[in-house]
């Protein structure tokens, strides 16, 4: 060293801070990589992508190498900034190199090169893969020895490595689809979120209830019978003897027309176009009855309990709409039937409406893991049937029993959050 000049010293310090610049910068660079991204532009055929992602597979081995790198640049450079220290500053030379060069380092060789590669991580990423690869390969016996010796010592320690796995679990998947602002337009998120969100949805969270399906009893007067096809609001129409636990099947009204259309409409030829009843057990999440809807190439089903008795009716076109919303020829969405809002603010609603539904139009925040309609909501609450002008208060939702009949409510009326309950009624 001796024979070397101060400016000459000085300048393959300057080097050496680039070099160490570089390692800080590559480090940053490659561990700030979006996974998902990286493997996305490997598979387009990205050179630089593909190289990255390959010194990746390895993440033990890259900072290993990296770490080499970078402590031996940076020993070095604080052996060559001590000489020049001491040659122009004599004794004290020593410590003020060190202030100065910890200085240097701190600021161009650490945070600056850091701090961009954290900012551009795929324009520093990829152009230094390149150099890192070969790197590598010359270094490798060098790496391995290091890796081996601290891999030792962890095991002393009673630490053991682990892969760690760049899947994403759906909370985590969740967050993303959240965060993806305008990448994902607002409806696809919302579209994204329900399929996430099918299997934690039963079919009885979106079933017909028994007691509202339109059925026909093939029993009846055949001109009966006739008329409430006529009037079915519904093209697929099911038929019972008697009892609607003894279902016949499904008739669609278009193969009713083409019978009557041959002057072969009767109750016998009526039974012969009926299709076969497709049953699905209660509880049955809604991902699975989807699959299940696909693989047997069937789009209605029976929503039976363990005895084997009807509880409800789900269509394809019910799972449907908890992805992509209500079908609507309309642009705009229009209100449910059982909801109606007075002028003092409050909301009349059907009791028998679903609450999953009720929560999903209001906004509001019912629970949802037990009784399924606002009716059995409230039965459970009071364990009665109430009489009219009952109120208490739900999750915070004041309610109000308007009618009652058939042991059953009718009608409710839900005033807007925090509303003051009259001292007049009953609240539980």
């Amino acid at each position: 060293m001796d024979a070397i000049s101060t400016s000459a010293l000085l300048i393959i310090l300057v080097v050496l801070l680039i070099i160490s610049a570089y390692f800080s910068g590559s480090e940053t660079a490659m561990m700030t990589l979006n996974r998902y991204r990286l493997k996305h532009l490997a598979s387009s055929g990205h050179q630089g992508a593909k190289r990255a992602m390959k010194l990746l597979d390895r993440p033990d081995r890259l900072i290993g190498l990296i770490l080499i790198g970078n402590n031996l640049v940076n020993i070095l450079a604080s052996a060559i900034a001590t000489i020049i220290g001491m040659r122009l500053f004599g004794d004290m030379g020593v410590a003020i190199s060190t202030g100065v060069l910890t200085l240097v380092v701190l600021v161009f060789a650490e945070v600056t090169p850091k701090t961009v590669a954290a900012l551009h991580p795929e324009r520093i990423a990829f152009p230094s893969s390149l150099l890192l690869k070969w790197l590598l390969v010359i270094l490798l016996p060098l790496v391995k020895a290091v890796n081996l010796f601290t891999s030792g010592f962890l095991h002393l320690l009673g630490i053991r490595s682990v892969k760690t796995s760049d899947a994403l679990s759906k909370e985590e998947l969740r967050t993303v689809v959240h965060e993806a602002g305008a990448l994902i337009p607002r409806r696809h998120q919302e579209m994204l979120l329900s399929i996430m969100d099918l299997e934690k949805v039963t079919v009885e969270d979106i079933m017909i209830p028994r007691s509202e399906l339109f059925a026909i009893n093939i029993n009846d007067d055949f001109k009966s019978i006739t008329k409430q096809m006529i009037q079915s609001p519904h093209t697929r129409v099911l038929l019972f003897r008697d009892n609607i636990d003894d279902a016949v099947g499904f008739v669609h009204l278009r193969d009713a027309l083409r019978l009557q259309s041959k002057n072969q409409f009767s109750k016998s030829s009526l039974l012969r176009a009926v299709k076969e009843l497709y049953f699905i057990p209660e509880g049955t999440p809604l991902n699975v009855q989807l699959g299940n809807f696909q693989q047997n190439k069937e789009r209605i089903g029976l929503v039976v309990d363990e005895y084997g008795d009807i509880q409800g009716l789900v269509t394809l076109e019910d799972i449907l709409e908890e992805i992509v919303g209500d079908f609507t020829t309309s642009s705009e969405p229009t209100p449910s039937e059982e909801i109606n809002q007075q002028q003092d603010g409050s909301f009349l609603i059907e009791a028998c409406i679903n609450i999953r539904e009720l929560n999903k139009e209001m906004k509001w925040d019912f629970p949802t893991d037990g009784p399924k309609t606002l009716n059995g909501l409230i039965v459970e609450y009071l364990e009665d049937i109430p009489t009219p002008n009952t109120s208490m208060r739900i999750s915070g939702y004041p309610i109000e029993v308007v009618d009652v009949a058939e042991n059953m409510i009718k009608t409710v009326r839900i005033m807007p959050q925090h509303y003051e309950i009259p001292k007049k009624s009953s609240n539980k």
